[in-house]
């Protein structure tokens, strides 16, 4: 007997679980699961702007860093002036999904491609963003490939504010209802990676980016 058949065959001792009742007990978990009951959540103003500032206020005390800008057009220039500012290079790979963007215009040199480790920034959009925790939600794809979040040190996401949701229930129901099949990956970011293993000191960057800078686009 392997060491998973041990275990699940405790399980079902403890369950009563048995080929007699088995459908049964497959019946009640999966009339569970298709309920999608929902527990109680903190209650807040869910105005469009309202969202956007309890996002860049949760998104800060996540240890981002956040930009808003008008329109889509302005995220280039945005991230030139960041990673001048943060003494970064300027270049920077990006997720193909933001091929449409002006990056030579800014000064950029942009490869659009997945991640490998000697990128030192990546560029992202995202599919929404969780406003009652600042939350990015990602979910991959060909032409969002997830590594361009996870190996750079310094990882920039473009937010539309109007895909900024109120609380996560939410943005499980947006993918269910726009993707159907959900993803290869599903990976959700609030703020840079960290530990507090050594002594409960936060340490940035123990396994992923150090640094998560948000482009809030209004339009």
């Amino acid at each position: 007997m392997s060491s998973r058949e041990d275990i699940l065959g405790r399980v079902r001792a403890g369950l009563q679980r048995n080929a007699g009742n088995a459908a049964v007990g497959r019946e009640v978990m999966t009339a569970a699961l298709s309920s999608r009951s929902q527990g109680p959540k903190p209650v807040f103003d869910a105005a469009p702007q309202a969202l956007l500032e309890r996002f860049r206020v949760k998104s800060e005390a996540q240890s981002s860093t956040v930009d808003i800008v008008a329109a889509e057009a302005e995220v280039p220039a945005a991230i030139a002036r960041y990673l001048a500012a943060m003494n970064l290079p300027k270049t920077a790979v990006a997720q193909p999904a933001l091929a449409h963007l002006d990056w030579a215009a800014a000064g950029l040199t942009v490869e659009l491609r997945g991640a490998r480790d000697a990128d030192l920034v990546g560029i992202t959009g995202c599919f929404c963003a969780v406003a009652e925790t600042g939350t990015l939600m990602m979910c991959s794809s060909p032409a969002t490939p997830a590594a361009v979040s996870l190996l750079p040190e310094t990882h920039i996401a473009v937010v539309r504010a109007s895909r900024i949701l109120a609380y996560m229930e939410d943005a499980w129901n947006l993918a269910r209802a726009e993707l159907g099949s959900l993803p290869r990956a599903v990976n959700f970011i609030s703020g840079p990676s960290r530990t507090g293993d050594i002594e409960q000191t936060i340490v940035l960057g123990a396994h992923g980016p150090y640094r998560v800078h948000l482009v809030i686009v209004e339009d």
